[in-house]
């Protein structure tokens, strides 16, 4: 259990003119507001505050940070107001008290609105003061550390939401020990097998590893310490979730993983006497070609520096080395909170703004999204991505996602470069724009006032800002489109009763007639024709003096009646054309939305259905789900595992003791022993596809289970 007066200590050493006392009071106060208060572990809950503000003394943070880990939960959990917060410990302290505590309903386990408006509100307060996330990411790490008092479910819900949001933060952010240990953690209970499989692999010989690496670190040292650099050299296992990382995303198996040993090259010097040590590596022993990353000449966009190398060491075997000075070195492990300076009296505030441009420039891209679901859709791809690095035809560096194309860098340079970019040179020669870059490519793009953003465009984009771009000028056609086939269905109608659509226009009938019909203005009531909410007959009848009675919900009169799935309701009512959108196949229990089609009813999407994005939200019409599901729905699920005898009959013995008919099955395998299976489940609901999906996981062998869309 972390005491007061350690923490207190340890803020001292960090900062010798620091005041204690206000460490001392927020102890006293946290530990009255939280008294008869305990733990699932048994613990007093003062524990908590006491483990978190020790995590944040660890990070080096400053005594108002520390102080604010100790009354993190006050106003959240107990009878303390915002209020007395203010009067006892001042308006710096409160505030991050109080964005914590609305921050404290944020949860990840689906991407409902509720918790992708959270996830907006988190990353706008962390662009007013980034203390609030390394608070909150403090709170996680030890709320990991304690699962095991949680149930199974709850444990599993939480390290999911640790393994999807808080790592990849933490990564984002630089804290790269804090990264490994949530993922680590997170990782043993979402795949508990798999993550005992690959532990036994890479333990296996273990003091065989920990001989190997005390020699390699002594050999290590003593060449260099001979050259007269002076450095300290460390060595270890990889992470078991790392592992897991490069087998998945390479397609490899356990035993094709030969790097499973990593060393620290820590040098006293500078950027030069890094690749001074590189040199003197690669001498002793050979480089594995391709396997070096210099992110000293290009850091990363949190501030990281170091170089990566990886060689055949002694016996043959792979061993990754990295190579940084003390400053670097300083600068991964804090990461973002090395880039704080502190003044006399307590306050923060970043010494450099360009640490923090990739938070207020992901904001400034995210800014125009209304829907919350297509923020977070596209945030979690801007916020946790592994970059490449090209070169604009001046030399100027571009950080972009793995994956990126032609067209996320046009983006990037400007969007009217990205809206008209009709072809690209990388390296000097033309490529297509779905080629995809690798670091060091230079890239130009040729531009063209005729071209502009096409849909298949969303299929070669690996940054959020293109995709934000191109849906934003598709919705605008889409706008345009409907707006044009509106005013046709309006001008026939007027027509047919002798009406002049031009001369309504100029009087400003048809404007009094969209208010009347309660629309925003004209084009909103022209495209509600197009869209089918509202009849040309009716907006031509009160133009003419004669009143139409609207039925209650004008979905009755443009969509006949139709054999509707009992289960599904749209706008309220039964009997309305539904179809279900292939390319996501909704089940019962997945959040939906409902999309008119002009002829066609309505077309219903799973709620984080990519499709949903590009299309006119004015489209949009309520759709649930009532009742008990009466259909039996095909699904797909995809299954990785290894390739041995009787894993195949043990999935599909675990598919049937659920109660889940395979409708069809296709099992392919490669060199590597690894095999993929996918199977066409028969479910009713989303609940029973995710109880089978947690049991295929928990079996031996079996690498991942996902859903599979079309």
């Amino acid at each position: 259990m972390a005491r007061i007066n350690d923490i207190v200590d340890q803020v001292e050493q960090n900062f010798p003119d620091t005041d204690p006392s206000i460490l001392h009071k927020a102890y006293v106060y946290s530990a009255r507001v939280h008294q008869g208060q305990m733990r699932l572990s048994g613990e007093p809950y003062l524990t908590h505050p006491l483990a978190v503000a020790s995590l944040l003394s660890e990070m080096r943070l400053d005594a108002v940070t520390v102080a604010v880990g100790l009354l993190h939960d006050t106003v959240e959990d107990t009878f303390a107001t915002e209020d007395e917060i203010r009067q006892e410990f001042g308006d710096e302290i409160a505030d991050l008290v109080g964005g914590l505590t609305k921050l404290s309903k944020v949860e990840f386990q689906s991407r409902e609105e509720n918790q992708a408006e959270n996830f907006r509100k988190m990353l706008l307060a962390m662009s007013k003061d980034i203390r609030i996330i390394l608070i909150k990411l403090a709170d996680r790490l030890h709320n990991m550390r304690t699962l095991e008092y949680m149930d199974e479910d709850a444990r599993r819900r939480i390290s999911r939401e640790t393994l999807d949001i808080y790592a990849p933060l933490a990564h984002r952010l630089g804290i790269y020990w804090m990264k490994e240990e949530l993922e680590q953690r997170a990782f043993r209970e979402v795949y508990p097998e798999v993550f005992r499989s690959i532990e036994e692999l890479i333990q296996g010989n273990q003091a065989e590893r920990e001989r190997y690496v005390k020699d390699m670190r002594e050999r290590l040292s003593t060449l260099l310490g001979e050259a007269g650099l002076s450095v300290e050299v460390t060595g270890r296992l990889k992470e078991v979730y790392s592992l897991y990382k490069k087998m998945r995303d390479q397609d490899l198996s356990m035993d094709e993983v030969y790097d499973l040993i990593a060393f620290r090259i820590i040098v006293d010097g500078t950027t030069a006497t890094c690749y001074e040590t590189l040199g003197i590596v690669h001498s002793l022993w050979r480089p594995v070609p391709g396997r070096f990353k210099d992110y000293v000449a290009m850091a990363k966009p949190n501030g990281y520096q170091s170089l990566h190398t990886t060689v055949i060491g002694p016996f043959g075997e792979r061993v990754e080395v990295q190579i940084r000075t003390q400053e670097m070195h300083r600068v991964a492990e804090l990461g973002i909170a090395a880039h704080w300076r502190y003044k006399d009296e307590g306050s923060t505030s970043p010494s450099d703004e360009r640490k923090f441009a990739w938070l207020r420039q992901l904001l400034e891209w995210q800014q125009n999204l209304s829907d919350p679901n297509e923020f977070l859709e596209t945030v979690r791809v801007d916020l946790f991505p592994d970059e490449v690095y090209v070169f604009t035809p001046r030399g100027e560096v571009v950080a972009l996602p793995a994956g990126a194309t032609p067209i996320d860098f046009a983006y990037a340079v400007h969007t009217e470069v990205g809206n008209h970019c009709a072809g690209a040179k990388v390296n000097g020669q033309l490529v297509r724009l779905s080629h995809r870059l690798v670091t060091g490519d230079t890239v130009e793009i040729i531009t063209s006032p005729h071209q502009k953003p096409r849909q298949e465009w969303l299929d070669n984009v690996a940054t959020g800002r293109a995709r934000n771009r191109i849906r934003h000028v598709l919705r605008t056609e889409q706008v345009e489109d409907a707006r044009t086939l509106g005013k046709e269905i309006l001008q026939r109608e007027l027509h047919r009763r002798r009406l002049s659509y031009d001369g309504l226009l100029k009087s400003g009938d048809l404007s009094v007639a969209a208010k009347d019909l309660k629309h925003k203005d004209l084009d909103a009531m022209l495209r509600a024709v197009a869209y089918g909410r509202l009849s040309g007959r009716q907006v031509a009848r009160k133009l003419g003096g004669h009143e139409e009675t609207a039925p209650k919900n004008l979905l009755q009169r443009v969509f006949r009646p139709s054999r509707a799935p009992a289960d599904v309701k749209v706008g309220g009512l039964d009997h309305v054309l539904v179809r279900f959108g292939k390319c996501c196949a909704p089940l019962p229990g997945d959040p939906v939305e409902g999309f008119i089609t002009r002829g066609r009813g309505v077309t219903v999407h799973a709620r984080d259905c990519p499709k949903i994005f590009h299309l006119d939200p004015e489209r949009r019409v309520p759709v649930d789900w009532e009742g008990e599901p009466e259909t039996v729905r095909t699904v797909k699920v995809r299954v990785v595992s290894e390739d041995r005898p009787g894993l195949l009959a043990a999935i599909s013995n675990r598919i049937s003791a659920e109660g889940i008919n395979i409708g069809g099955g296709q099992i392919t395998t490669s060199g590597n022993n690894r095999a993929v299976q996918t199977f066409e489940l028969s479910v009713k609901n989303r609940r029973e596809l995710d109880a089978v999906m947690v049991q295929l996981s928990k079996i031996r062998g079996v690498l991942s289970v996902e859903r599979v869309r079309a």
